[in-house]
This record gives C-alpha cells, structure tokens and sequence, in this order.
C-alpha cells in the first residue's frame, strides 16, 4: 500500500482539519513554526506511535475540545488479503474500503487524559442493514449459526466466505460510509485490524534534532527501519513460530484446564485459555544495531555531522538496495531538514539518494526543507507549501499557483547572465544532451559546453524541479529565444515545433531524426554498463531494455519505461563517448545542435 493523503485535525496548530495529499517524493516548505514538522509528527504518531509519541497538551490550544483526529487514506490496496480464520479474501470483498482502491483508517487520541488513549477506525463504505453491519465482529460459531437459521448454501468453514453468504442473502444492505471501531471492540474486529496493520506501509521519522546517541536519532533510526523491514520480509516465518508456541502454549493450558475441571469444575468453568501473540512492534523491540568506530571514540562524541553522514550513507545503500530487492512491502522515509550539518556535496548526494528511492514503486520519501540549494533541485510536483490564510489558519498548498511564492520564500532566484532557454521533454534529455556535449568536446573544445555556460538553461519541460521552473517562470517575462528538442514519437509535436519556429524572437526548434534520445545510445555501451544486447536502432528502446534488464536479473515483472529511462542515464553518464556517438549520428545532427544554440548567444 501507499500513502495517498494525511487529514489532521486538532493537533497543535491545526485547529481545523487539513489534508495533506503525497506523491513517491513529497516536499513540505515553509517558513520556521509554521507547522511542517507537525505532519511529519502526525504521521509518527498515527504510524508508530513511538519516535513521538502523543502527549496531553497535543490537543490544539485554540480548541476546547481534546480529541486528536488523524487519519490516512491509502491506495495500491493489495487484491488478495488474509484477514481471519487463514482463509484469503479482499478488503472489497470485506466492504473495508472508503471508495474504489482506497482504504481510510481514522485515529482518535483522547489527549484529556494523562496518558491519551487511542481508538481506530475504518471508515468505509459498508452495510448499515440491522443484523448485516457487525458481521466482522462475529466468531466462526456465530456466523455458522446464521447460515444454518438462515438455512444458505455454503460450507460451513471459512470466515469470508459465509459472510459473503450472509451478505448476498440481503436484498438491500443500505451502504453508507460508517466507522468501523476495530481496536477495542470484539476480538475478532481487533484480529482483523492487526492483520490490516500489517499491510500498511513501514514509516520512519529522521529528525533534524535528536539527541546525541548511538543508539538513538540519526544513527539508530536507520538501522531500525532496516529491522523492521527485514521482520515483515519475514512475516510468514514469524507466524509459523508464533503458530507453533500457540499450538503448543494452548496445549499445555487445556490439559492444565482439564486437570482444574477435575479438581474444581465450578471454577474451571470460569476459566477458558487464551493465547496472544506478539505484536510488530515487541518483535521489532527485540533487535537493535550499534555503530562502533574504529578509534575507539564512542559515535556520540563525534561531530553531528559525521552522525548526520551515517544518514546520507543509509540513505545512498537503500536507494541501490531497493532497485534489485524483489520485497513488497511498502515504506515511508520522511527526513526533516536532511541539509542540517551537511556540506552542499553531501547535500546533492542525500538529493540524488531521495530521487532514486522514490523510482522504487514500494518507496515513498517525504521531506522538509528551508534550504534554497536543496529545494531548487526537487520536483515541483513534490512541493507541499503550508503558509497561512487570511484568518491566520494554517493551510497547505500546491500547484503552479504557488510556485512562485515558494521561491521567493526560499530565495530561489533566477540567473540573469541566462541568454538562451533550451528546453527539452524530461530529466533524461537533459542528461543525454549534457552528455552529447561532453563527447563532442572531447575532439572539439570549441562546442558551446551547454552543462557549464552561465548563459544557457536546460529546461525539461515535463517533471522539472524548482530552479528550472523560476528561470523559465523569469525569462519568458523577458521574451529570451528558446531551442525546443523534442523526440519524434509524438505527432502533435511538430505543431508545437512550427509554433516555435514561426515565433520570430530567434526560438528555434526541431524534433530528432532518430525516435527517442535512447535511439542514439550505442549498443556497445548499453552492453558494458549492464551486459544485456538492445538493439537502438529499434522503436521503444526502454521498453526493450527494461524486458532485457529483468529478465536478466531474474526480476518479478519488467522494468517501467520510466525506470528504464534512468537506468539508461547511467549509460549516457558512463559508457558514451565520441567514437560511439559518431557511429550513431552519421549525419552530424546533434552536433548542428549545439551549433544552433551558440548562434543565439552573444
């Protein structure tokens, strides 16, 4: 499952609810105590309760009321789930789903108590018809009972299947969106909940501020989110333990009740043997990793920013670990302020670290940031901007509309040495033409260098991060000519290139001879950096790749265009040179390119 939306009410500064919608990589910005580090907490506290936990005074100020609401929404159900009894069945089937694809679990914390207690909800749309609403509650008895009154033919075995027995036998199960109570309520509800718990992503909370231990903070909190996602690989071993201590527990209990029946039959009938199994967390309790140095000099006496290293380390060994692991359980990394106590350096390999991880369909990354360096080179997509309305209310925001406003905030500015805009479809581009250039220039050094030239920005279009969007938002106000590059896979392309074209400021644009920009990589180098044959001269290159590269790894599935698009960058990155570039643009193309772009320049 993945994390779609958190809605947030009466906690701290959200008074009212707030929604907060994620992506696979989500950045939150804003201004100091505006309440960016609150959803993070929010999030901890629905999730773990555990890194932060929900205290007393959690409860908004504003309000008199002391109930914390907090409740998530997640998509990518799984289709197939175990709920009860052993037996597979869907949270569809179940009717434990708020709309199509989409499963809401509310919490409540009462936060008017010492000690604030929880209660959990699935809001769903479920029938509300008398004596067909609490069929989750009922044990395998009461539901045979039911069929058997009811006279339905089903086997008498199985919980899904008789409660799809009960509930087709209705004429008119009146469906309404309903709470569902689960944690508290009859045990069989509450086994339903546990086993739905498990499905739910992993979070782990990094905080900008932890205390200096290393068994704490930066330093342990990776290596417990390792943990936990090692013990959910492992889930299906840990039930046949927890199976065969049960089996063997209620044994020892009935034969010890058997022997009471003897002594005291009255008393004994007062008495049944119950077993509970351990939850996530106690297994996760049990394990625990500690980072010694080599001087001997414990880690916590270290420099925060050698603590802080561990975390863009974990971060770079998750992102290449991720990209072979077949594991699908889902998880969410949300880091606060990852630029706090790292060089720029450190802070470009965290950015590219976060960019991968959120390429892996079973990862989410959620961020918080003041810094320009860092924000300029995330996604606009991903931005999350939380300001205040005219009433002084919090509020989130996002879109285009906001774009600007978030700049400015941050002092992202554009450069106005900039004289020419070239803009491409997407990231790849950017890389491949970055790539071009360095290979022309290693015959010819008099190529414009398009990577280095402070009058020239490489604008990708589509999924462009914020740095990108302000000089285009910036010099389009001045009317800067633009060279539009655009692959020869789409047709409505050529109408935008014409538009380009006929504009008369000095824009220019072409579509390339070849299909893709993948067109022009060489065999060759495709082989050297992953050892699989693509031939390029072929339609759908990443697709080709993708098939080759999964079925050589052994992989679940092929690879997705987009991911084999960046897998692909490495190759232009590492494995494209001149000589491999001529042999695939014998006409000279993308050298007349480059030669278009230095004419514009002055």
């Amino acid at each position: 499952m993945k994390l779609k939306t958190i809605h947030i009410r009466n906690f701290r500064c959200f008074k009212d609810e707030v929604s907060i919608e994620f992506d696979n990589i989500t950045t939150i910005i804003g201004k100091n105590d505006i309440g960016k580090s609150t959803i993070l907490e929010a999030l901890e506290i629905f999730f773990n309760n555990d890194t932060v936990k929900i205290e007393p005074n959690d409860a908004s100020i504003s309000s008199s009321l002391k109930q914390v609401t907090i409740t998530c929404d997640f998509i990518d159900i799984p289709p197939v789930v175990t709920l009860d009894s052993g037996s597979e069945t869907s949270l569809s089937n179940e009717y434990l789903l708020y709309s199509d694809n989409l499963l809401r679990v509310k919490k409540v914390f009462d936060c008017g108590k010492s000690k604030p207690s929880s209660e959990v909800y699935i809001v769903a749309n479920h029938p509300t018809a008398k004596g067909y609403d609490n069929l989750l509650e009922l044990k395998e008895k009461d539901l045979q009972k039911i069929i058997k009154d009811n006279a339905l033919d089903v086997t008498l075995k199985g919980n899904p299947k008789m409660r799809a027995a009960i509930w087709n036998a209705c004429s008119d199960l009146n469906f309404s969106i309903v709470e569902i109570p689960v944690n508290k309520t009859k045990e069989d509800a509450k086994a339903i909940w546990d086993k739905i718990d498990s499905y739910l992503p992993i979070f782990a909370l990094f905080q900008s501020d932890r205390s200096s231990h290393d068994s704490d903070g930066e330093v342990q909190n990776p290596m417990k989110a390792a943990i936990a996602e090692a013990i959910s690989e492992a889930q299906k071993e840990i039930e046949d333990i927890q199976e065969k201590v049960r089996a063997k527990a209620l044994d020892i209990a009935n034969q010890t009740h058997k022997a009471l029946e003897e002594i005291d039959s009255s008393l004994a009938g007062k008495i049944t043997p119950s077993f509970t199994s351990p939850t996530a967390s106690k297994w996760g309790g049990l394990f625990s990793i500690s980072m010694e140095t080599d001087e001997g000099i414990a880690l916590n006496k270290r420099g925060s920013g050698v603590r802080r290293m561990i975390l863009v380390s974990f971060f770079k060994a998750e992102a290449e670990r991720k990209i072979t692991s077949s594991n699908k359980k889902s998880i969410i990394y949300a880091i606060e302020e990852p630029e706090t106590a790292q060089h720029p350096n450190n802070q470009r390999i965290l950015i590219k670290s976060f960019l991968d991880l959120s390429q892996n369909p079973q990862c989410q990354v959620i961020l918080t940031t003041h810094s320009p360096e860092l924000a300029k080179e995330l996604p606009v997509d991903s931005i999350r901007f939380v300001d205040r309305d005219n009433d002084d209310n919090p509020a989130i925001k996002k879109g285009d509309d906001v774009l600007l406003e978030v700049a400015n905030t941050l002092g992202v500015f554009a450069d106005k040495r900039i004289q020419a805009l070239v803009c491409v479809e997407g990231p790849t581009d950017v890389i491949a033409l970055n790539n071009f250039c360095r290979c022309l220039r290693e015959k010819d050094p008099s190529i414009i260098d398009i990577e280095n030239d402070e009058r020239i920005a490489l604008i990708p279009l589509g999924g462009s991060i914020l740095k990108q969007w302000v000089e285009l938002h910036y010099l389009r106000k001045l009317n800067c000519p633009e060279i539009h590059i655009y692959d020869n896979d789409v047709a409505t392309y050529q109408h935008t290139i014409d538009a380009v074209n006929s504009r008369g400021d000095g824009s220019w644009g072409t579509l390339t001879k070849k299909r893709e920009i993948e067109n022009y990589l060489h065999t060759d180098a495709i082989k050297e950096i992953y050892a699989v044959d693509i031939d390029t001269n072929l339609d759908e290159v990443p697709k080709l790749f993708g098939k080759a590269y999964s079925t050589s790894r052994g992989l679940d599935g092929n690879l997705k265009d987009n991911t084999s698009k960046k897998y692909l960058c490495k190759v232009f990155n590492e494995a494209m040179n001149y000589d491999r570039l001529m042999e695939r643009d014998t006409t000279g193309e993308i050298n007349s390119w480059f030669e278009k772009i230095k004419s514009i320049l002055h």
